[in-house]
């Protein structure tokens, strides 16, 4: 029988209190003491704690003890809501079988898409809570949730109605993404066209219509959609003002960075076989580059995203999860930093970087996320560490102090 839906607006109600009032004594990441001050969940005020504003002098105070304060996480690349788990497949990987295998031997997304249909749209939200807790714990204000599960407007409507459920009950930002284009459904086995047809023409208007959806994306890959599906898909957004992102280069270089680029999107993710066209390309427009280097983990990757043609390129890195249930079952974004470090050879800077600013820009928050400015919303994060390395270094810890997202006190305390 399945459970009823877990109230969160009740538990955020009971748990969480104002951050309003003065913050001191607290380290910025560059190392040196800063306060900052918090009115009507804005950040009115941040600079050093010998410079704090007269008319701030007799405000709540609120003691860091020292803590190493940074703007709120973000993760900027998620599948989070879905039914089921696949460890069978990460058993099937170890015993030598491809992603492209999986895939077409039923298994990969369409094996997600099986048991997302098979949920209710309370089992996903219940599943899915305890999910993203996980990550809030870590210090996430902002997070992207894709659909690409349910792959018929029933279902992608299922799964962009709990995303948006999500943010309510917790309190988070949350950017959902319409990934209709995902996989092919059973149902449109031999029939692409029709399906993408689908996806442009009913399933993205209805959805657009009801507010469900902030982006598009698109698997661009040749076990999922094609360059000219791809584009398609775009226009189609296009058309409605939605701003687009994409599944681009992970399994070979398939040219879909560039025509994202082309159509200004606000990332392109995976980007291993990214070519240096794509890279001029995204440099030109503005587009992120989301490194997800659980995906690389877990697939056992050894075709390294072109770091270092990026970096001189001047595109921005952001870092995510990319949790999902195949191929990055994680749920720690410190985690992620780390292996964007040890793995892709990222900096310390650009790892931190990755997870806030360059992350927020990444879903078109740098307005709001991903950094600390006054009048921007107060979502920051106190961590118990004393060196801005110590998020990048640590893994399995858990740092945080304290998480103030939307100007409420959400984790910890001080």
């Amino acid at each position: 029988m399945a459970r009823g839906p877990i109230d969160m607006n009740m538990l955020s109600s009971a748990t969480s209190s104002s951050a309003d009032g003065l913050w001191t004594d607290l380290q910025g990441i560059d190392g040196q003491p800063c306060a900052l001050v918090v009115e009507k969940g804005l950040l009115a005020w941040i600079g050093s704690t010998h410079a704090v504003p007269e008319q701030y002098a007799s405000s709540k105070r609120h003691d860091g003890r020292g803590a190493l304060v940074t703007p709120g996480l973000v993760d900027c690349h998620t599948h989070l809501v879905y039914g089921g788990q696949r460890a069978n497949e990460f058993a099937m990987r170890l015993a030598g079988a491809s992603y492209e295998e999986i895939a077409r031997a039923g298994g990969g997304i369409v094996s997600s898409v099986r048991a997302t249909r098979e949920a209710s749209e309370d089992e996903l939200f219940n599943s899915a809570s305890a999910r993203l807790q996980q990550l809030l714990s870590e210090g996430v204000c902002a997070i992207e949730i894709k659909s690409g599960y349910g792959l018929s407007l029933e279902h992608e409507r299922k799964q962009l109605r709990v995303a948006r459920r999500l943010a309510t009950a917790h309190n988070v930002t949350v950017r959902t993404t319409f990934l209709g284009a995902h996989a092919l459904p059973p149902e449109y086995a031999g029939r692409s066209q029709a399906y993408i047809d689908l996806v442009c023409n009913e399933m993205m208007p209805a959805l657009h219509d009801e507010g469900l959806v902030d982006a598009v994306d698109v698997f661009c890959e040749s076990i999922a959609f094609s360059l000219a599906e791809t584009e398609q898909v775009f226009l189609a957004a296009q058309a409605l003002g939605i701003p687009v992102k994409l599944h681009a280069e992970q399994l070979s270089d398939m040219g879909g960075a560039a025509l994202a680029a082309r159509f200004g999107a606000l990332s392109c993710d995976h980007i291993e076989h990214l070519s240096q066209d794509g890279i001029d390309a995204m440099a030109a427009a503005g587009t992120v580059a989301v490194l997800l280097p659980g995906a690389y983990y877990t697939l056992r990757d050894t075709h390294l995203p072109p770091i270092e043609a990026l970096r001189a390129a001047g595109v921005p890195m952001a870092v995510s999860t990319d949790h999902n249930p195949g191929t990055s079952p994680a749920l720690s974004l410190l985690l992620m930093a780390n292996m964007a470090c040890t793995l892709f050879r990222l900096t310390v800077p650009e790892a931190i970087a990755g997870i806030t600013t360059h992350a927020a820009r990444a879903l078109g928050l740098q307005q709001t996320h991903g950094e600390l400015a006054p009048g921007r919303p107060a979502n920051f994060v106190l961590w118990n560490l004393k060196d801005a390395a110590e998020m990048a270094y640590w893994f399995g810890q858990k740092p945080v102090r304290c998480v103030v997202r939307h100007g409420r006190i959400e984790e910890g305390g001080v």
